[in-house]
């Protein structure tokens, strides 16, 4: 009772192969991917201004409906946090839009009815 099997603490060997063969299979992959991922970020670099200042506008907006329908039970510190994590959110939306799908792209799951 209570001692473990040496086999379900370590993985099977089958296993540990094929997530070796497979690491080293994506290794190319992965590096040629990073290469064109920080061509496309020096890119959109270059537009980000434009979008930080429309966020920004934004999160000030928000902040001030949130001033003016919660001012009276937030303090100073807590608008601080509130502002930053707007900021946060316009920025992942902005990302969020930036991603162009093509017309090709499909769901990750069917619908069914």
């Amino acid at each position: 009772m209570g001692k473990c099997k040496r086999q379900d603490v370590r993985p099977e060997r089958r296993r540990f192969a094929k997530s070796v063969a497979a690491a080293l299979i994506s290794a190319p992959l992965l590096t040629t991917h990073r290469g064109e991922a920080q061509a496309k970020q020096a890119a959109t670099a270059q537009s980000a201004p434009s979008t930080a200042a429309k966020a920004s506008a934004l999160v000030k907006a928000y902040a001030e409906v949130a001033r003016a329908r919660f001012g009276q039970q937030l303090t100073s510190e807590e608008m601080d946090r509130l502002k930053r994590e707007l900021d946060g959110y316009a920025r992942s939306s902005e990302r969020l839009r930036a991603f162009k799908l093509k017309n090709s792209d499909e769901p990750d799951f069917i619908f069914r009815a």
